[in-house]
């Protein structure tokens, strides 16, 4: 996947989620479906951040969280493409710890927040253990 389709309304959500959040990390699930040579979010959805002692430059997932928007997905007949977060004043690139994390082939969007707003969203995928740097567009992918 080369590609990430993110439409203004979702780029608007996700950026009001990590401005609500900041200084802290917030995350969260983006639904969808793969399509040609990327992935079409059709959704995205917040989750608790359970990293309480480090929420300021680590996020947990909630797991209960994580079940409830897999089913969702799957009752929509879309499937979870990936993961998003946020990191407070820092860049817009995996750490360390996210790639330690990170599951093969999912997408990972990462948004930069500062007191002043977002300042950066990118998207990378895990491939053979190294994160390469998706196409983020807000336009419709066309299957090939």
């Amino acid at each position: 996947m080369d590609e990430l389709l993110l439409l203004p309304a979702q780029r608007a959500q996700l950026e009001t989620w990590a401005t609500a959040a900041y200084p802290l990390e917030a995350c969260g699930l983006m639904l969808g479906r793969r399509a040609g040579q990327g992935a079409q979010v059709e959704a995205v959805r917040s989750a608790r951040n359970l990293s309480l002692e480090r929420a300021h430059d680590r996020f947990e997932l909630d797991p209960l969280d994580f079940l409830a928007i897999d089913a969702e997905a799957r009752a929509a007949g879309q499937e979870i493409l990936g993961v998003w977060h946020t990191h407070p004043d820092h860049p817009a690139q995996p750490s360390d710890t996210d790639r330690v994390a990170a599951w093969q082939d999912w997408c990972y969007v990462i948004l930069s927040v500062t007191r002043q707003g977002v300042l950066d969203l990118r998207s990378w995928r895990l491939e053979q253990d190294q994160f390469v740097e998706q196409t983020v567009r807000g336009a419709p992918i066309v299957a090939a």
